[in-house]
Protein backbone atom coordinates (compact mmCIF):
# COMPACT_ATOMS: atom_id res chain seq x y z
CA UNK A 1 0.00 0.00 0.00
CA UNK A 2 1.35 3.53 -0.98
CA UNK A 3 1.81 5.94 2.06
CA UNK A 4 -1.01 8.50 0.25
CA UNK A 5 -3.52 5.17 0.28
CA UNK A 6 -2.77 4.73 3.87
CA UNK A 7 -3.21 8.16 5.47
CA UNK A 8 -6.91 8.19 3.31
CA UNK A 9 -7.94 4.94 5.38
CA UNK A 10 -6.28 6.33 7.92
CA UNK A 11 -9.70 7.32 10.78
CA UNK A 12 -9.08 9.19 13.63
CA UNK A 13 -11.01 9.32 16.99
CA UNK A 14 -12.97 12.55 17.46
CA UNK A 15 -11.03 14.47 20.11
CA UNK A 16 -14.51 15.92 21.61
CA UNK A 17 -15.37 12.24 22.13
CA UNK A 18 -12.50 11.25 23.84
CA UNK A 19 -12.83 13.90 26.17
CA UNK A 20 -16.41 13.33 27.07
CA UNK A 21 -15.62 9.36 27.98
CA UNK A 22 -12.26 10.67 30.02
CA UNK A 23 -14.68 12.91 31.72
CA UNK A 24 -17.15 9.61 31.80
CA UNK A 25 -14.77 7.26 33.23
CA UNK A 26 -13.11 8.96 35.51
CA UNK A 27 -16.12 9.51 37.69
CA UNK A 28 -16.76 5.74 37.27
CA UNK A 29 -13.75 4.59 38.64
CA UNK A 30 -14.02 7.24 42.05
CA UNK A 31 -17.64 4.58 42.37
CA UNK A 32 -15.57 1.87 41.53
CA UNK A 33 -13.35 2.37 44.74
CA UNK A 34 -16.27 2.69 46.91
CA UNK A 35 -17.82 -0.67 46.14
CA UNK A 36 -13.93 -1.83 46.44
CA UNK A 37 -14.19 -0.68 50.08
CA UNK A 38 -17.69 -2.64 50.57
CA UNK A 39 -16.09 -6.08 49.03
CA UNK A 40 -13.25 -6.08 51.53
CA UNK A 41 -15.33 -5.95 54.57
CA UNK A 42 -17.50 -8.69 52.97
CA UNK A 43 -14.37 -10.58 52.28
CA UNK A 44 -12.03 -10.39 55.13
CA UNK A 45 -12.91 -12.74 58.04
CA UNK A 46 -11.73 -10.95 61.65
CA UNK A 47 -8.32 -10.01 60.65
CA UNK A 48 -7.54 -12.63 58.08
CA UNK A 49 -8.04 -12.91 54.27
CA UNK A 50 -8.62 -16.82 53.60
CA UNK A 51 -7.95 -18.64 50.57
CA UNK A 52 -6.65 -15.57 48.47
CA UNK A 53 -5.35 -15.95 45.01
CA UNK A 54 -2.21 -14.51 44.89
CA UNK A 55 -1.06 -13.78 40.62
CA UNK A 56 1.39 -10.88 41.07
CA UNK A 57 3.94 -9.12 43.50
CA UNK A 58 4.98 -5.71 44.08
CA UNK A 59 7.83 -3.94 45.36
CA UNK A 60 7.83 0.13 46.10
CA UNK A 61 10.91 2.09 45.81
CA UNK A 62 10.40 4.62 48.72
CA UNK A 63 12.88 4.81 51.29
CA UNK A 64 15.17 1.94 49.35
CA UNK A 65 16.88 -0.29 50.59
CA UNK A 66 14.05 -0.62 53.65
CA UNK A 67 11.03 -0.98 50.80
CA UNK A 68 7.55 -1.95 50.90
CA UNK A 69 6.42 -5.37 49.45
CA UNK A 70 3.34 -6.74 48.53
CA UNK A 71 1.11 -9.60 47.39
CA UNK A 72 -1.63 -8.45 45.25
CA UNK A 73 -5.09 -10.92 45.50
CA UNK A 74 -7.96 -9.96 44.23
CA UNK A 75 -11.05 -9.92 46.96
CA UNK A 76 -13.47 -11.63 44.68
CA UNK A 77 -12.96 -15.10 45.71
CA UNK A 78 -14.82 -16.09 42.20
CA UNK A 79 -12.82 -14.17 40.01
CA UNK A 80 -9.99 -16.17 38.22
CA UNK A 81 -6.80 -14.56 39.88
CA UNK A 82 -4.93 -14.91 36.07
CA UNK A 83 -7.06 -12.08 34.76
CA UNK A 84 -5.80 -9.82 37.23
CA UNK A 85 -2.15 -9.74 36.28
CA UNK A 86 -0.57 -7.70 34.21
CA UNK A 87 -0.17 -9.50 31.03
CA UNK A 88 0.38 -8.81 27.06
CA UNK A 89 -3.28 -10.93 27.07
CA UNK A 90 -4.85 -7.61 28.04
CA UNK A 91 -4.07 -6.37 24.66
CA UNK A 92 -5.79 -9.37 23.01
CA UNK A 93 -8.70 -8.95 25.48
CA UNK A 94 -9.25 -5.21 24.54
CA UNK A 95 -9.06 -3.58 27.69
CA UNK A 96 -9.32 -0.19 28.22
CA UNK A 97 -7.92 2.74 30.55
CA UNK A 98 -11.01 1.69 32.30
CA UNK A 99 -11.26 -1.51 32.55
CA UNK A 100 -7.60 -1.83 33.81
CA UNK A 101 -8.17 0.34 36.56
CA UNK A 102 -11.05 -1.41 37.68
CA UNK A 103 -9.21 -4.76 37.36
CA UNK A 104 -6.26 -3.30 39.44
CA UNK A 105 -8.64 -1.68 42.13
CA UNK A 106 -10.14 -5.39 43.00
CA UNK A 107 -6.36 -6.41 44.21
CA UNK A 108 -5.28 -5.83 47.57
CA UNK A 109 -1.83 -5.25 48.12
CA UNK A 110 -0.89 -6.81 51.17
CA UNK A 111 2.51 -4.93 52.62
CA UNK A 112 5.52 -5.92 54.71
CA UNK A 113 8.27 -3.34 54.77
CA UNK A 114 11.59 -5.48 54.26
CA UNK A 115 15.42 -5.01 53.31
CA UNK A 116 16.14 -5.37 49.84
CA UNK A 117 18.59 -7.97 50.59
CA UNK A 118 16.90 -11.45 50.67
CA UNK A 119 19.77 -13.67 49.10
CA UNK A 120 18.66 -16.74 51.62
CA UNK A 121 15.81 -15.66 52.32
CA UNK A 122 12.85 -18.06 51.76
CA UNK A 123 10.25 -17.92 55.12
CA UNK A 124 8.14 -15.43 56.38
CA UNK A 125 6.02 -13.03 54.16
CA UNK A 126 9.16 -11.91 51.57
CA UNK A 127 9.16 -15.76 51.24
CA UNK A 128 5.68 -16.15 50.41
CA UNK A 129 6.41 -13.06 48.48
CA UNK A 130 8.87 -14.53 46.24
CA UNK A 131 7.53 -18.43 45.89
CA UNK A 132 4.59 -16.55 44.73
CA UNK A 133 6.68 -14.85 42.13
CA UNK A 134 8.53 -17.71 40.85
CA UNK A 135 5.36 -19.82 40.50
CA UNK A 136 4.19 -20.55 36.59
CA UNK A 137 0.16 -20.24 38.00
CA UNK A 138 -1.54 -17.98 40.88
CA UNK A 139 -0.83 -19.30 43.98
CA UNK A 140 -3.35 -19.40 46.90
CA UNK A 141 -1.87 -17.66 50.23
CA UNK A 142 -3.99 -17.23 53.85
CA UNK A 143 -2.97 -13.33 54.75
CA UNK A 144 -3.14 -11.91 58.07
CA UNK A 145 -3.68 -8.28 58.33
CA UNK A 146 -3.81 -5.48 60.42
CA UNK A 147 -6.53 -2.94 60.83
CA UNK A 148 -8.85 -1.76 57.21
CA UNK A 149 -7.29 -1.12 53.79
CA UNK A 150 -6.38 2.19 52.55
CA UNK A 151 -8.64 2.70 49.53
CA UNK A 152 -7.04 4.48 47.18
CA UNK A 153 -5.55 3.66 43.52
CA UNK A 154 -1.56 4.25 43.07
CA UNK A 155 -0.89 5.73 39.24
CA UNK A 156 2.43 5.03 37.58
CA UNK A 157 3.71 5.92 33.87
CA UNK A 158 5.98 3.27 33.99
CA UNK A 159 4.25 0.04 36.23
CA UNK A 160 0.66 -1.40 36.30
CA UNK A 161 -1.81 0.35 38.94
CA UNK A 162 -2.01 -0.96 42.49
CA UNK A 163 -5.34 -0.31 44.27
CA UNK A 164 -6.28 -0.90 47.97
CA UNK A 165 -3.43 -1.21 50.61
CA UNK A 166 -3.47 -2.97 54.12
CA UNK A 167 -0.72 -4.05 56.40
CA UNK A 168 0.10 -7.55 56.35
CA UNK A 169 0.91 -9.65 59.67
CA UNK A 170 1.69 -12.35 58.30
CA UNK A 171 1.57 -14.94 55.41
CA UNK A 172 1.28 -18.92 54.46
CA UNK A 173 1.15 -20.66 51.34
CA UNK A 174 -1.63 -22.88 51.22
CA UNK A 175 -0.20 -24.93 48.43
CA UNK A 176 2.59 -25.65 46.40
CA UNK A 177 3.75 -23.23 44.22
CA UNK A 178 4.47 -25.21 40.66
CA UNK A 179 7.90 -23.60 39.99
CA UNK A 180 9.28 -24.08 36.03
CA UNK A 181 12.60 -25.97 35.31
CA UNK A 182 14.00 -22.90 33.92
CA UNK A 183 13.36 -20.64 36.70
CA UNK A 184 15.15 -23.48 38.93
CA UNK A 185 17.96 -23.07 37.16
CA UNK A 186 18.51 -19.93 37.15
CA UNK A 187 17.69 -20.09 40.89
CA UNK A 188 20.73 -23.29 41.59
CA UNK A 189 22.99 -21.29 39.90
CA UNK A 190 25.07 -18.78 42.25
CA UNK A 191 27.50 -17.21 39.55
CA UNK A 192 25.19 -16.31 37.08
CA UNK A 193 24.42 -12.88 36.36
CA UNK A 194 20.88 -11.29 36.32
CA UNK A 195 21.61 -10.43 32.65
CA UNK A 196 22.21 -13.82 31.38
CA UNK A 197 19.59 -15.10 33.53
CA UNK A 198 17.28 -12.82 31.94
CA UNK A 199 18.19 -13.55 28.48
CA UNK A 200 18.29 -17.59 29.35
CA UNK A 201 14.34 -17.16 30.14
CA UNK A 202 13.78 -14.99 27.50
CA UNK A 203 15.11 -17.64 24.79
CA UNK A 204 12.82 -20.29 26.77
CA UNK A 205 9.75 -18.54 25.79
CA UNK A 206 9.10 -16.28 29.24
CA UNK A 207 7.44 -13.07 28.12
CA UNK A 208 8.91 -9.38 29.51
CA UNK A 209 6.28 -9.91 32.25
CA UNK A 210 7.23 -13.30 33.58
CA UNK A 211 10.88 -11.67 34.03
CA UNK A 212 10.58 -9.03 35.61
CA UNK A 213 8.39 -10.13 38.19
CA UNK A 214 10.82 -12.86 38.81
CA UNK A 215 13.42 -10.22 38.98
CA UNK A 216 11.87 -7.95 41.47
CA UNK A 217 11.61 -11.10 43.88
CA UNK A 218 15.02 -11.07 43.97
CA UNK A 219 15.61 -14.30 42.14
CA UNK A 220 17.55 -14.07 39.95
CA UNK A 221 21.71 -12.85 39.21
CA UNK A 222 24.16 -13.97 41.53
CA UNK A 223 23.80 -15.65 44.91
CA UNK A 224 25.34 -13.10 47.32
CA UNK A 225 23.90 -10.00 45.06
CA UNK A 226 20.25 -11.18 45.13
CA UNK A 227 18.00 -8.59 46.22
CA UNK A 228 13.78 -7.42 45.86
CA UNK A 229 14.39 -4.92 42.58
CA UNK A 230 11.70 -2.31 42.97
CA UNK A 231 8.43 -3.16 40.20
CA UNK A 232 9.25 0.21 38.57
CA UNK A 233 12.74 -0.66 38.28
CA UNK A 234 12.62 -3.93 37.46
CA UNK A 235 10.09 -3.72 34.29
CA UNK A 236 12.57 -0.91 32.74
CA UNK A 237 15.72 -2.99 33.68
CA UNK A 238 14.35 -6.13 31.83
CA UNK A 239 12.76 -4.69 28.92
CA UNK A 240 16.71 -2.82 28.58
CA UNK A 241 18.37 -5.88 29.12
CA UNK A 242 16.00 -8.04 26.79
CA UNK A 243 16.41 -5.44 24.66
CA UNK A 244 20.13 -5.00 24.30
CA UNK A 245 20.34 -9.03 23.40
CA UNK A 246 18.06 -8.36 20.61
CA UNK A 247 19.85 -5.84 19.04
CA UNK A 248 23.07 -7.71 19.35
CA UNK A 249 21.60 -10.76 17.56
CA UNK A 250 21.08 -7.98 14.15
CA UNK A 251 24.30 -6.71 14.53
CA UNK A 252 25.59 -8.55 11.38
CA UNK A 253 22.24 -8.35 9.62
CA UNK A 254 21.48 -7.53 6.47
CA UNK A 255 19.35 -3.95 6.36
CA UNK A 256 15.32 -3.83 5.38
CA UNK A 257 14.97 -2.51 1.43
CA UNK A 258 12.50 -0.41 1.89
CA UNK A 259 10.75 2.56 4.04
CA UNK A 260 7.83 1.26 5.98
CA UNK A 261 5.09 2.82 7.95
CA UNK A 262 3.43 0.89 10.31
CA UNK A 263 0.32 2.35 12.45
CA UNK A 264 -1.89 1.31 15.83
CA UNK A 265 -3.61 3.34 18.27
CA UNK A 266 -4.13 1.86 21.60
CA UNK A 267 -6.00 3.63 24.74
CA UNK A 268 -5.94 7.06 22.90
CA UNK A 269 -2.06 6.58 22.01
CA UNK A 270 -1.53 6.56 18.14
CA UNK A 271 1.88 4.67 17.57
CA UNK A 272 4.02 5.51 14.20
CA UNK A 273 6.11 3.46 13.50
CA UNK A 274 9.06 4.41 10.56
CA UNK A 275 11.62 1.67 9.75
CA UNK A 276 14.02 2.93 6.81
CA UNK A 277 16.97 0.72 4.92
CA UNK A 278 20.13 1.25 7.21
CA UNK A 279 22.33 0.54 10.19
CA UNK A 280 20.53 -0.27 13.66
CA UNK A 281 19.44 3.37 14.97
CA UNK A 282 15.95 4.24 16.91
CA UNK A 283 14.87 7.30 18.13
CA UNK A 284 11.15 7.67 20.58
CA UNK A 285 9.51 10.73 20.02
CA UNK A 286 6.33 11.29 22.65
CA UNK A 287 3.72 13.87 21.94
CA UNK A 288 1.64 14.55 24.92
CA UNK A 289 -1.37 16.82 24.46
CA UNK A 290 -2.51 20.10 26.52
CA UNK A 291 -4.82 19.47 28.51
CA UNK A 292 -3.89 15.51 29.84
CA UNK A 293 -2.66 14.54 32.69
CA UNK A 294 0.90 14.82 31.16
CA UNK A 295 0.53 18.28 30.14
CA UNK A 296 -1.90 19.28 32.47
CA UNK A 297 -1.90 23.36 30.79
CA UNK A 298 -4.88 23.66 28.47
CA UNK A 299 -3.99 26.30 27.11
CA UNK A 300 -0.68 25.76 26.58
CA UNK A 301 1.21 23.87 23.79
CA UNK A 302 1.81 19.79 23.36
CA UNK A 303 5.20 18.50 25.30
CA UNK A 304 7.53 17.14 23.07
CA UNK A 305 10.33 14.42 25.02
CA UNK A 306 12.37 12.62 22.52
CA UNK A 307 15.95 10.35 23.58
CA UNK A 308 17.64 8.35 21.08
CA UNK A 309 20.87 5.62 20.43
CA UNK A 310 23.01 4.87 17.76
CA UNK A 311 24.70 1.63 16.19
CA UNK A 312 26.39 0.49 19.39
CA UNK A 313 23.23 1.32 21.73
CA UNK A 314 23.57 3.88 24.68
CA UNK A 315 25.51 3.68 27.53
CA UNK A 316 23.11 6.02 30.34
CA UNK A 317 19.85 6.07 30.91
CA UNK A 318 17.39 7.98 28.70
CA UNK A 319 17.03 11.90 29.95
CA UNK A 320 13.32 12.47 28.54
CA UNK A 321 10.94 9.40 27.65
CA UNK A 322 11.71 7.14 30.72
CA UNK A 323 10.33 3.49 30.61
CA UNK A 324 8.72 4.33 27.30
CA UNK A 325 12.04 4.62 25.26
CA UNK A 326 12.85 0.51 26.51
CA UNK A 327 9.50 -1.13 26.00
CA UNK A 328 8.98 0.52 22.39
CA UNK A 329 12.62 -0.07 21.28
CA UNK A 330 11.63 -3.87 22.72
CA UNK A 331 8.58 -4.25 20.70
CA UNK A 332 10.70 -2.84 17.26
CA UNK A 333 13.93 -5.28 18.26
CA UNK A 334 11.61 -8.38 18.47
CA UNK A 335 9.84 -7.39 15.26
CA UNK A 336 13.44 -6.92 13.33
CA UNK A 337 14.64 -9.85 15.07
CA UNK A 338 11.67 -12.02 13.92
CA UNK A 339 12.83 -10.94 10.03
CA UNK A 340 16.76 -11.01 10.64
CA UNK A 341 16.99 -7.44 9.36
CA UNK A 342 18.20 -4.36 11.26
CA UNK A 343 17.10 -0.85 10.23
CA UNK A 344 16.58 2.84 11.30
CA UNK A 345 13.29 3.38 13.40
CA UNK A 346 11.51 6.09 14.57
CA UNK A 347 8.72 6.08 16.81
CA UNK A 348 6.31 8.51 17.25
CA UNK A 349 3.74 8.37 20.13
CA UNK A 350 0.26 10.87 20.43
CA UNK A 351 -1.03 10.42 23.90
CA UNK A 352 -3.71 12.43 23.30
CA UNK A 353 -6.20 13.56 25.92
CA UNK A 354 -7.92 10.08 26.10
CA UNK A 355 -5.31 8.59 27.76
CA UNK A 356 -6.91 10.10 30.70
CA UNK A 357 -5.12 8.17 33.42
CA UNK A 358 -1.25 5.90 33.10
CA UNK A 359 -1.97 2.07 32.97
CA UNK A 360 2.17 1.59 32.58
CA UNK A 361 4.75 0.81 29.73
CA UNK A 362 3.21 -2.58 28.91
CA UNK A 363 0.52 -0.75 26.67
CA UNK A 364 2.88 1.18 24.63
CA UNK A 365 5.08 -2.52 24.00
CA UNK A 366 1.89 -4.28 23.40
CA UNK A 367 0.56 -1.24 21.06
CA UNK A 368 3.54 -1.49 18.84
CA UNK A 369 4.16 -5.07 19.03
CA UNK A 370 0.58 -5.45 17.49
CA UNK A 371 1.27 -2.53 14.88
CA UNK A 372 2.96 -5.65 13.19
CA UNK A 373 1.26 -8.16 13.91
CA UNK A 374 -1.97 -6.50 12.45
CA UNK A 375 -2.21 -5.47 8.83
CA UNK A 376 0.50 -4.15 6.42
CA UNK A 377 2.59 -1.23 6.39
CA UNK A 378 2.55 1.65 4.34
CA UNK A 379 5.73 1.94 1.66
CA UNK A 380 7.48 5.20 1.09
CA UNK A 381 10.21 6.21 -1.55
CA UNK A 382 12.24 7.86 1.19
CA UNK A 383 12.76 8.41 5.05
CA UNK A 384 12.18 11.95 4.38
CA UNK A 385 8.80 11.45 2.50
CA UNK A 386 7.57 9.15 5.03
CA UNK A 387 7.99 11.91 7.54
CA UNK A 388 6.53 14.51 4.93
CA UNK A 389 3.32 11.88 4.57
CA UNK A 390 2.76 11.20 8.66
CA UNK A 391 3.22 15.23 9.29
CA UNK A 392 -0.75 15.82 8.40
CA UNK A 393 -1.72 13.33 11.18
CA UNK A 394 0.30 14.63 13.71
CA UNK A 395 -0.82 17.20 16.42
CA UNK A 396 2.51 19.00 15.76
CA UNK A 397 4.27 20.86 13.08
CA UNK A 398 6.67 19.27 10.99
CA UNK A 399 8.73 22.21 11.71
CA UNK A 400 8.40 21.30 15.65
CA UNK A 401 8.88 17.52 15.23
CA UNK A 402 12.08 18.65 13.03
CA UNK A 403 13.56 20.34 16.17
CA UNK A 404 13.19 18.09 18.40
CA UNK A 405 13.85 14.56 16.57
CA UNK A 406 17.31 14.27 15.58
CA UNK A 407 16.20 10.93 13.19
CA UNK A 408 13.97 13.69 11.46
CA UNK A 409 16.84 16.74 11.62
CA UNK A 410 19.50 14.24 9.84
CA UNK A 411 21.82 15.55 12.83
CA UNK A 412 22.40 11.49 13.53
CA UNK A 413 20.98 9.81 10.58
CA UNK A 414 22.96 8.25 7.62
CA UNK A 415 20.09 8.01 5.45
CA UNK A 416 20.96 9.35 1.94
CA UNK A 417 18.32 11.58 1.56
CA UNK A 418 19.74 13.51 4.34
Amino acid sequence: MRLEEFIEDFERDEAADRRRLAREKSYEITDHLDDVEQQFERVVQGDSLFGSTAPEIFVGRSNYPDVSTGLLSPMDREADAAQFATSGEWYQQGLGVEEVLQRRTGLLNSTRSAQVNVRDVWDGFVGVQREVAIADQPVDVELGLDGSPEIDLSLDDISTPTGPRARATDATLAENPSVPRAVEKTLEDDDWQAEGAMTYLYRRGFDVYEINTILSAGALGRGRNRRLVPTRWSITAVDDTVGQYLRGSIRNAPSIDEVQVWYNEYMANDYWIILAPGNWEFELVELKAPGSIWNPDGGGEYYMAADSEGYTGRDSYVDETSGAYYASRLAVLERLADIDRQATCLVIRHASDGYWAPVGVWQIREGIRHAFEEGQPAVAETFHDAVRGLAGELPVSLGALRRKSELVTGVQSQLADF
